[in-house]
């Protein structure tokens, strides 16, 4: 009886409230998590290039910067960013997006914390023969790089980046705790509007269900036709 009065519930509180899961909540989910994999993965390749490059003080720092976001949590990362960046840059006081702002800056760095580790790997399991044999054809180092390895990197890394796309749109539910209007914000906003808390976090779980699964199969699918033109 309690799961059919829930499911009643739940359909009731969706039917309701549809415009803030779907439209409002799913919406800021993904356009934060699209920003967030998109500077991650250029700040990700720039951190990775430092990390195999030969500049040893850039390469002490940039492993320290990794090694410190990898190795502490990420609503940890979120309050620090968003009492400390505020002090540090006091013009942010000023702007009515500050909280936004910073939350993008710590999904952004955490993410680009975790590119930098595929994008490095997916280099350094490029045979270093493909190197050699551009090298000897008179390839300088940066073209070697742009020309030959990174494209092979990429079909190599693609599977790791499309699992960080969904790991992103999942560590989005940390925002809510600064109220920054993805779904897990919704859900706040909603228990307060029901104060019924447990169907509403079936709905969100489904919703969340729903968009990583299509993700996935969409990832499957691009990469199959990458094998397939390779």
């Amino acid at each position: 009886m309690y799961l059919i009065t829930m499911f009643e519930d739940m359909g009731k509180i969706f039917v309701k409230y549809w415009d803030l899961f779907l439209i409002k909540g799913v919406t800021a989910t993904i356009l934060l998590s699209l920003m967030t994999v998109f500077f991650g993965t250029v700040i990700g390749a720039l951190l990775a290039l430092v990390k195999i490059s030969k500049i040893k003080p850039l390469k002490w720092l940039v492993n320290a910067i990794v090694e410190i976001i990898r190795g502490t949590p990420m609503l940890l990362q979120l309050y620090i960013s968003t009492f400390l960046i505020p002090v540090i840059i006091p013009a942010m006081n000023e702007l009515e997006n500050k909280k936004i702002l910073c939350i993008s800056f710590t999904l952004i760095l955490n993410s680009a914390a975790y590119v930098s580790e595929i994008i490095r790997s997916g280099i350094e399991a490029v045979d270093k023969g493909q190197t050699e044999a551009a090298r000897s054809l008179g390839l300088n180092g940066t073209t070697t790089m742009i020309q030959v390895v990174l494209p092979q990197a990429v079909k190599n890394i693609l599977p790791a980046l499309g699992n960080e796309f969904i790991t992103v749109i999942k560590e989005t539910s940390l925002a809510s705790t600064f109220y920054v209007g993805e779904l897990m914000t919704q859900y706040h906003v909603i228990v307060g509007k029901t104060h019924n808390s447990l169907p509403i976090l079936m709905i969100i779980g489904i919703i969340y269900f729903v968009l990583n699964f299509v993700l996935s199969k969409l990832l499957g699918v691009f990469e199959r036709r990458m094998k397939a033109h390779a």
